[in-house]
């Protein structure tokens, strides 16, 4: 006589014995969902969301006349690029570009040297 062989076939059909690790990827979307999220909220907290836009020109100083000072510039289209304050002193030979003026209410007007020589 043949012997049947009893498969259970009810096994891999069965609802809760079907993907162990199927809770687990819905907990990393959760995760990620909550981390895009946190960041979002400290861009708006800092209310700088044009550090989201690909578009804008954005520089920030950090720390601003201390040692550690950091220069940030955003342009569009470039890479983030990050400036550290050093004490080297650039120096070197080159021409004049214009001409720089502070006035009275503390403004910094930069006025570029067109190439006409005028004196007064």
């Amino acid at each position: 006589m043949r012997q049947r062989r009893y498969r259970r076939t009810g096994l891999l059909h069965d609802e809760e014995e079907r993907n162990p690790l199927e809770g687990v990827a819905n907990l990393f979307d959760t995760a990620m969902v909550f981390a895009v999220a946190l960041m979002l909220a400290l861009v708006m907290s800092y209310q700088m969301p044009e550090l989201l836009s690909p578009t804008e020109d954005i520089t920030i100083v950090k720390n601003p006349g201390q040692e550690d000072m950091k220069i940030i510039i955003k342009e569009k289209g470039q890479p983030i690029e990050v400036m550290n304050l050093t004490d080297q002193i650039g120096g070197g030979s080159g021409d004049v570009l214009g001409t720089a003026y502070k006035l009275a209410d503390g403004r910094v007007v930069y006025v570029p040297d067109d190439g006409n020589k005028t004196t007064t």
